[in-house]
Parts: C-alpha cells; sequence; structure tokens
C-alpha cells in the first residue's frame, strides 16, 4: 500500500499531538510523495532504557540510514515519528490512532499492551498497516492489516543460563523480572531451563519487581532486589526488567558480582560485572517489517516469529566479555573513548567505564563451544525450551 499525503496533513498530525497530555514527540516525518512515513509508539521507558525500546528504536535508524552490523540493511526511503507514551503508558491508543488517521504507511506499538489497542484500531483503519512487538494473541485470527512480531525469548535466555551454569561458583543464581506476567515468564522459564540443563544442582532465586507496567522504570527497586540475592551468595543475575534491570547491572558491580543484561547489549553499563546479554532483535524485526513495507511485500493476519534460526535472539560478545579477542578494540577505547558494539553500533564509553575493562576474558573459549553447540541442538529441534516456568524443573530442564 502507498499513500500521498501532503505536508500540512503532517503538521496536524504534529499539532494534534499537542493536545494529548504527556506524550513527547520526536522525528517530524514530512511526506515529500518519494517516501514512506513509519510512526512508531514507544514502551513504558520511552527512548533511552538502553533496553528493549532503544533496540526498536535501533531497527527504525536502520531503516533511514542502513546499518553498519548488517550489510544487507540497506537505507529505505522513509521518515518517521516517534512518541513517548506519558506515565504509565498513558496516551498509547491515543498516539496510535492520529498517526493511523494521518494515514501513516505502517505505525508500530512496543510491547504487548498494544495488542489489544491495535486489534481495535485495525478495523477502524483498515487501510493502515499495523505491526505490535510482543504480539499478544487475543480472540480470533489477526486482522489481515496487522502483523505480530513476536520472540520465543526462553532460547536466548537458556543461552545465557547455561553460561550463567558455567560461570558460578557459588552454584546460586537468580533471576530479576519486571512486570510479573506471561511475556516475562518465558525469560524466566528459558534462563532456568539453560542453567539447570548444565547443571542440576544449581540453586536459582527468582522475584519480580511489580505487577504493573511501572516495573520496568524502578532502578531503585531492581538495586534492592539485586542486592538482597547478592548478599545470600546468589553470585549471578540475569535480569528481564527494562530500566529496571540498570539497578541490577549496577548492584552487580557494587557487590562485586555478575549481571545477565537483556534485550540490547549492555556488557558495557558496567564493565567486568556484566557477564553477558541476552540479544533480543527488535531493532531486526522492526527493520525487516518497514522494509517488507516500502517493498509492498507486508503480510498482515500473521503473528511472525524471530527466534534462533531466525537470527531474532542471541547473546553478546564483545570486547567487554572477550577483552582477549578484541585487542584492536581495546586499544581504540583507549585512544578514542568509542567502540563498536553487537546491536548498539558505534557507543560513546567514558573513561571510568574504560579503567574497569577487565584484564581476561569473562567468558572463556570453552563456554562460547558449548553454548554454540546448544543453539545448533534448539535451532535443529533436537530440544525445545519451556516457556512457562512450570515446566522447568532441575530434573527435566528441557520439553523432548
Amino acid at each position: 500500500m502507498r499513500l500521498n499525503k501532503k505536508l500540512t496533513i503532517a503538521i496536524s498530525l504534529i499539532l494534534s499531538l499537542t493536545l494529548i497530555s504527556g506524550l513527547f514527540v520526536t522525528g517530524f516525518a514530512q511526506e515529500d510523495g518519494e517516501t514512506y512515513r513509519i510512526g512508531l509508539v514507544f514502551d513504558v521507558g520511552g527512548k533511552g532504557d538502553k533496553s528493549f525500546n532503544d533496540s526498536a528504536y535501533r531497527g527504525l535508524q536502520w531503516a533511514k540510514n542502513g546499518s553498519d552490523e548488517f550489510e544487507e540493511f540497506e537505507s529505505l526511503p522513509i521518515n518517521f515519528t516517534t512518541i513517548e507514551p506519558g506515565s504509565g503508558g498513558a496516551g498509547r491508543e491515543d498516539a496510535m490512532r492520529m498517526m493511523a488517521s494521518q494515514g501513516f504507511d505502517l505505525v508500530i506499538g512496543v510491547g504487548y499492551l498494544f495488542s489489544d489497542i491495535a486489534r481495535s484500531l485495525s478495523e477502524s483503519f483498515p487501510n493502515v498497516n499495523f505491526a505490535i512487538v510482543d504480539y499478544s494473541k487475543g480472540e480470533g485470527e489477526v486482522p489481515s492489516n496487522l502483523v505480530g512480531l513476536s520472540f520465543p525469548e526462553q532460547q536466548g535466555s537458556f543461552l545465557v543460563g547455561a553460561l550463567a551454569a558455567m560461570k558460578t561458583e557459588t552454584n546460586k543464581l537468580g533471576f530479576v523480572g519486571g512486570m510479573s506476567s506471561p511475556l516475562i515468564a518465558k525469560f524466566e522459564a528459558g534462563f532456568k531451563s539453560g542453567a539447570w540443563y548444565v547443571n542440576p544442582d544449581l540453586e536459582i532465586s527468582t522475584q519480580y519487581v511489580g505487577t504493573t507496567g511501572e516495573a520496568f522504570v524502578n532502578p531503585a527497586k531492581g538495586n534492592e532486589i539485586a542486592k538482597a540475592m547478592y548478599n545470600d551468595n546468589v553470585d549471578i543475575i540475569y535480569h528481564a526488567a527494562g530500566l529496571s534491570g540498570t539497578g541490577v547491572i549496577n548492584a552487580a558491580a557494587d557487590t562485586g558480582n555478575y549481571a545477565i543484561g537483556v534485550d540490547s547489549d549492555q556488557n558495557y553499563i558496567q564493565p567486568g560485572h556484566v557477564l553477558t546479554s541476552m540479544l533480543k532483535r527488535v531493532d531486526v524485526s522492526v527493520y525487516k517489517t518497514i522494509r517488507d513495507v516500502v517493498n509492498g511485500e507486508f503480510e498482515g493476519g500473521v503473528d511472525r516469529q524471530f527466534g534462533l534460526a531466525e537470527d531474532g535472539l542471541g547473546y553478546a560478545i564483545d570486547v567487554f566479555n572477550r577483552v582477549e579477542e578484541f585487542p584492536e578494540q581495546v586499544e581504540k577505547l583507549k585512544t578514542e573513548g568509542t567502540v563498536k558494539l553487537p546491536a548498539l553500533g558505534e557507543t560513546q564509553i567514558s573513561p571510568k567505564k574504560i579503567d574497569q575493562l577487565p584484564s581476561e576474558n569473562l567468558v572463556s573459549d570453552s563456554m562460547v563451544e558449548r553454548v554454540e553447540e546448544l543453539k545448533t541442538q534448539i535451532v535443529n529441534g533436537e530440544f525445545t525450551v519451556p516457556d512457562s516456568p512450570d515446566d522447568v524443573t532441575p530434573e527435566e530442564p528441557v520439553l523432548e
């Protein structure tokens, strides 16, 4: 679908959005007759969460400018507008509705809480394409002008759980989730599955920050929970808590332990104290969906999966956890203060963080070799990683 819109319509979008309290709009998308207009509404936490939302924004940037990480991701003829919801996600529906009413070529909602909204709007605006990251299925079929962008997070979480099991010295691991929900439970299930698959004798503690969307934007609470776990002899904690997870990572540094990041590469936040990060490639899913729209290949009516086999999930290997593998990056950090990171690109690192760079690999060659073998087994269907903690036990950590 291609719609030709005038600049005045784009202006009316901005003027209308100023009337919606609590929303923050960036990236004024002008229409020149040659570009596609893409709208994206962030989840709670917004741009700058160093995690889920930032990954979605990166996909937008790739569509606009191309990607250094994926050579096949070329720049596309688009302009985009982003909107951050108000406190607790207020104004989500207003933001998406405003974009749809202006005939954007694609409107993206970042987070499963947009699912019901998008199903309703897809009926009201049948000529607008919608995409929802972490789409949550409702009753009935997926609307024909809506595509779900979903991830079997348990697969990537399995890999970092296996790494944690190989690294722990206390045999006690922890998991800190953001909002208690079926989605975040998949991260917990995968982490336990991978850890217990490697070592069924491990003890794994679990705690969630809260039961509402605010649980993803409470670093102080994440820090408090993590420090209590570390003080109980846990030495590695995996978080799936959005911005609250930065509190977990800082707690790892404060107590001399390890954290595992999520969604984006978070290894750089506290060098020497982040073992790895589970990469949930929201950026890849956003880029590919925009490319489909531009190429006239958008396929609605489906919940599209981005698993290990589709490069939708993975784990971060970089100079911060494999310092001996990247001597040229160490030199660049010391001389220029920047480094190119997977899923982040060129990143400025503060001198204090550079001084924290470990002198040896946090993740050994044998650990990488083992986890790559496990990844191949999952992709080949040799076993299935459970998506519910109720289906994971030390005795039966995976489904055959």
